[in-house]
């Protein structure tokens, strides 16, 4: 029977909050950790790949006591990981791995312990940095579990012996759970459930997806990425109607509170949420939320689709300010010259973000997105010209043709709010 590693990390896209960067951690796992430890002879499998009935807590801590190596990856700060390699490190004294991306810099007093280090650029990965790095961990896979060195500062410093399990009742309660299962179908892993639904919203298939993450939900019931993806195709799926759809997705998202978070995905599905609310009612308060999201989400972290979309709901709510009765006009002012700022610090913050990715597929649809910023700031200042230019630029790396189709949509809308603008009355002609 092959020998089993247990990977402990987060999984989808992570915010690390000390450096405002987002991080791919399914890239991680499947391109890193997974065949580094396969071409070590080993099985590889994380939390999410474990199929099961309920919390995943009963198979979490059997296969942190009793995989043949755990792989920790503490990447983001994970507070999750650290717990959960803490467990590994008392329950067994040797065969734990730790890596971590090599910005990480670890909230605990842990240099003494050996963390393997690797650069990851955020939504993609240098092929190079993924080769060496995955070549360097398969032999010390290989290597720690040959030698059987104690690894655990526990059993490093303490005179302790390792917990054994009674194999016995352990062989039979497993049995006893098998018979009694018999006629329920088995159980989905978390992972086979995100993979269903991921395909369903490719598809547009939102109510399906719906469906899937519900179910995803109930195994990883405080997982903020699983909740905001429900929340994201709850309200594509405008079901039963689109108002109802967004007040749904709403209540997902106040889950998370968004009015404290720091996450640039909860804030700016927050923001998505009340500006489509805003142009379905009217209603003045969805449009402030939405402003005090996409700016937070812009000003916290840097977040180019945050900071677009607050640039572009400033020039919304500065219509708005015009056309209420005896609007004060330096609110629709301030609210432009607030835009052009974020728009010029937009265009500077995707150039450098657009400089350091590489030309391959894997950084595709982040480049489009760069690129489709970068044309809609160049139109709101006011350089339509160039703003054309950068769009074809983003067409020609454009994956599907919604992608295109949101950013046209969004540029119309745009030149509609700026021709009225209220700059034109104080600049000098």
């Amino acid at each position: 029977m092959a020998k089993r590693c247990f990977v402990v990390m987060g999984f989808g896209e992570k915010t690390d909050y000390k450096t405002s960067r987002v991080l791919d951690m399914d890239k991680t796992y499947k391109h890193i950790i997974k065949k580094a430890v396969e071409a070590a002879g080993l099985e590889c499998v994380r939390a999410d790949e474990i199929p099961h009935a309920g919390t995943i807590d009963v198979p979490m801590y059997e296969q942190l006591m009793d995989a043949d190596l755990v792989i920790a990856d503490l990447s983001t700060s994970n507070l999750n990981a650290a717990y959960e390699l803490g467990i590994r490190h008392a329950l067994r004294p040797n065969t734990t791995i730790i890596v971590a991306e090599d910005q990480f810099v670890s909230p605990f007093d842990i240099n003494h312990i050996v963390i393997r280090r690797f650069r990851h650029d955020g939504k993609a990965l240098d092929i190079d940095v993924v080769e060496k790095f995955r070549a360097e961990l398969t032999d010390a896979i290989r290597a720690i579990i040959d030698n059987g060195r104690v690894d655990s500062p526990v059993y490093t410093f303490l005179p302790l012996q390792p917990p054994t399990r009674v194999a016995a009742l352990a062989a039979a309660g497993a049995g006893a759970a098998l018979a009694a299962g018999n006629d329920q179908p088995p159980p989905a892993s978390l992972a086979a459930l995100m993979a269903e639904a991921r395909e369903a919203k490719g598809q547009k298939d939102f109510l399906t997806a719906k469906a899937l993450l519900k179910l995803a939900r109930k195994i990883a019931p405080k997982n903020t990425f699983v909740a905001q993806q429900l929340a994201l195709v709850t309200y594509k799926s405008k079901a039963p109607d689109e108002v109802s759809a967004l007040h749904e997705a709403r209540d997902l998202l106040a889950s998370l509170d968004p009015l404290h978070s720091n996450n640039a995905e909860t804030l700016g599905l927050w923001g998505a949420v009340h500006k489509r609310l805003f142009q379905l009612t009217q209603d003045r308060p969805a449009l402030d939320a939405a402003v005090f999201a996409h700016e937070k989400g812009y000003r916290l972290l840097a977040d180019h689709y945050n900071g677009i979309n607050w640039a572009y709901l400033l020039n919304l709510r500065a219509k708005q300010a015009k056309q209420a009765e005896q609007a004060e006009p330096a609110e629709a002012i301030a609210d432009f010259v607030l835009a052009r700022r974020a728009r010029a610090d937009l265009l500077r913050l995707c150039e450098d973000k657009l400089a350091s990715l590489k030309d391959i597929d894997e950084t595709r649809d982040e480049r489009y997105w760069l690129l489709a910023t970068m044309a809609e700031a160049q139109l709101g200042l006011g350089d339509e010209a160039l703003s054309t230019q950068t769009l074809a630029r983003a067409a020609a790396v454009a994956r599907e043709a919604w992608m295109l189709d949101s950013t046209q949509a969004q540029l119309a809308d745009l030149r509609t709010l700026l021709a009225d603008s209220p700059l034109r009355k104080i600049r000098p002609e």
